[in-house]
């Protein structure tokens, strides 16, 4: 038990950081597009 805890906590956090990291770039895509938009 206490040998796969680690494991899933490892799972949980990259699946975590993953969903992070995707947020993050979708916001930054749109920031970039809202930005060249309103540059044109």
């Amino acid at each position: 038990m206490a040998v796969s805890e680690p494991d899933d906590r490892k799972k949980s956090n990259l699946r975590l950081g993953l969903i992070l990291a995707s947020i993050v770039a979708v916001f930054f895509l749109g920031f970039m597009a809202k930005m060249v938009l309103l540059g044109r």
